[in-house]
Parts: structure tokens; sequence; C-alpha cells
């Protein structure tokens, strides 16, 4: 440790990386952020490109320093000069999100560029949304799905979902549905929630792969209890229809109402229905009304319907013609067939 500290102290960069390290990490030291952040700045101003990516983290993270993004571009971009791909990838980020610097998605695009040609995983990926996106670049989905997949066989999951979603809908590459459920398996396996529900949905449907409901139950569980709405609402209705697993209505309420509590507008008006014929919980007019007006507002078209129904019938709600006409015509707009009766009648 006396070594290292006099070697640093002598200006040897690499002496300074490594104080900082075990600062930072409280090894055969006290833990000490700021001097970590010392010893690095002390490299970093030496010209050490790794040492200015990691105190560009610091001052993005506000570790051992206050935070400061304008910092953070500084030396990123001290980095990414001497060709450092993670701060090639960073100052990217900084470019699309407009922090520390302009937003910029040319500027963007050329640094994810140069950090995807040396094999950054990430980078690579991002330079795959440039292209599906169209910032910074021509929409182009054949290169979208070349970058996807280096970064997908490096193992980013980010990309093997983005890939999957290329090949299950035939863009920038022939449409194959087993290659996208097999590349939603690799995302879904290290825990990418959205790839964990589409592999969901294949299960159920059969598409690329035997229908198995056991599978797609598996698989929408993973993903709602990382909190997706989606996955939520159809982990509900695996409760409710016993597909998969057993049936259980109050599961079934359960995972709805944390759909619903997120603004799910199908789960508002599942959860709407259980309250308002007792499913798997007690009958609750009013609260079968709360959660159908929920669904009525984000333009659930039965939603809307039922809201014209109860303000006109007095049912969990007070009456109110105004309301009720308000919500029918809403229903109508949308081709429900029984509003456009009720409206003809209330005319």
């Amino acid at each position: 440790m006396e070594s290292l500290k006099n070697n640093a102290q002598r200006g040897d960069a690499e002496a300074q990386i490594e104080l900082g390290k075990l600062y930072y990490d409280g090894e055969g030291v006290k833990k000490d952020l700021k001097q970590a952040v010392y010893w690095w700045k002390k490299a970093a101003e030496q010209g050490n490109k790794f040492a200015q990516h990691i105190l560009g983290i610091c001052y993005y993270d506000g570790e051992g320093v206050k935070k400061d993004l304008n910092e953070a571009v500084y030396w990123w971009k001290k980095a990414a000069e001497q060709g450092y791909a993670s701060a090639q990838c960073r100052l990217g980020i900084c470019y699309v999100d407009g922090e520390g610097v302009a937003k910029d998605y040319k500027q963007a695009f050329q640094w994810f560029k140069k950090a995807a040609e040396q094999g950054d995983a990430e980078a690579q990926g991002l330079l795959g949304t440039c292209y599906v996106d169209g910032k910074g670049v021509a929409k182009d989905h054949k290169q979208a799905v070349l970058w996807f997949k280096k970064a997908a066989e490096q193992g980013d999951a980010t990309a093997q979902y983005r890939l999957g979603f290329r090949y299950y809908n035939g863009e920038g590459v022939q449409k194959d549905r087993k290659q996208a459920v097999y590349w939603w398996k690799k995302a879904a396996e290290q825990g990418d929630k959205d790839a964990q529900r589409r592999l969901g949905y294949c299960y159920e449907e059969g598409e690329g792969v035997a229908k198995d409901y056991e599978q797609a139950f598996h698989w929408f569980k993973k993903a709602a209890e990382q909190g997706d709405a989606i996955a939520q609402y159809d982990l509900g209705f695996s409760y409710y229809n016993g597909e998969g697993v057993q049936k259980d209505r109050k599961q079934a309420v359960y995972w709805w109402k944390k759909a619903a509590e997120q603004g799910d507008k199908d789960a508002q008006f599942e959860l709407g229905e259980c309250y308002a014929w007792g499913r798997g919980v007690s009958e609750d007019q009013k609260q079968a009304a709360y959660w159908y007006g929920k669904a009525a507002e984000q333009g659930h078209v039965k939603a809307q319907f039922e809201m014209g129904e109860r303000y006109y019938n007095n049912n969990g709600v007070a009456t109110d013609k105004n309301l009720s006409k308000y919500w029918m015509k809403k229903a109508a707009e949308q081709g429900h067939e029984n509003a456009k009766i009720y409206l003809e009648r209330m005319y």
C-alpha cells in the first residue's frame, strides 16, 4: 500500500488509478469516494483514458464529487477522442438525452458507431436503434438488424429483444417467428421483462413454438413480478381462465389491480367487471363504476358504454342524464351498436 501510494504521489498514472480503486472499494484502506476521485482525476489530467472515463462516471452519478453533467461530458469526450469505446458510448447517450450537452442525434450516431466498430455491445444495440428510428441517420432496417445481431451475439439482452422483434415482424430480415422466439428466450432468461412478456404471448398463441399455457403463465409471471403492466393484465387472464395454472379469480383480481393502478385500461375494465359481478372479490358497484370510469377516460369503448348505462340507471354513481349521454356518445363514436340504440332513445 505504501509503495503504491509513493508511486501515485510521484505521478505514476497506473498507480493513481489502482489507488483510486482501493479507496473506491475500501480494500486495504477505509472506503473514501472523495479520495478515489482525487486520484482518478490526477491520472485523468495526465491523459489516461480509463481514468478519464471513470471520472466521467463519478461526475455523472455524483459519487465522491458533486454531480455535474457538464464535467461528465468533458471527461468522457477526452476519453472518447482517445478511442475509449465505453466513453464513446456514454458520450453518445448524452447527445441523445441532451445531458451535459445539447441534443444532437447526428453526434450520438457518430459516437455510437465509433464504439460499435470496436465491439462495444451496448453501442452496437444503440446504433441499431438509431437505424430503426432514423435518428442521426436515415432509417435502415437491414443495418439495424446487422447491429442488433452483433450486440445480441455478445449477450446484450436489450439487443436480443429488439432483434427478436425484427424477426417477428419481418423488418430488415425475413419474418421468422422461430428466430423471434429464440432471441426473446435469450433475453428473457437474462431478466428482460419485455422479452418475457413477448415469449409468454408466443407460448400462449403457439407462434414460433408449440402452444404451451404453462410456459405462457411462467413467462407472464416473470414479467409481471418485475412490474410490467401488460404482463400483469395477461397473468390475470391466466388465473381467471385457469390457463397454465389452477383457476383462481382472487389472483386474477390481484394482478388486474396491479396493472390497473399503473393505468392499463384493459385491466381497469376487467377489474370493473369483477366488482360489478362479484368475481374474485365482493360485489361493489361503486368500485365497479370507479374502475369503469378510469378505463372510459382512456377511451375503452366497453367501459364508456358501461358508464353511460350507470349514469342512466343510478348504478354505482348518481343519476346524471347529461353524463350518460356524454359516455354513450363517446362509445357510439367508436362504433358501439348498443350505445347508438341508447342515444336514439335519449333523443
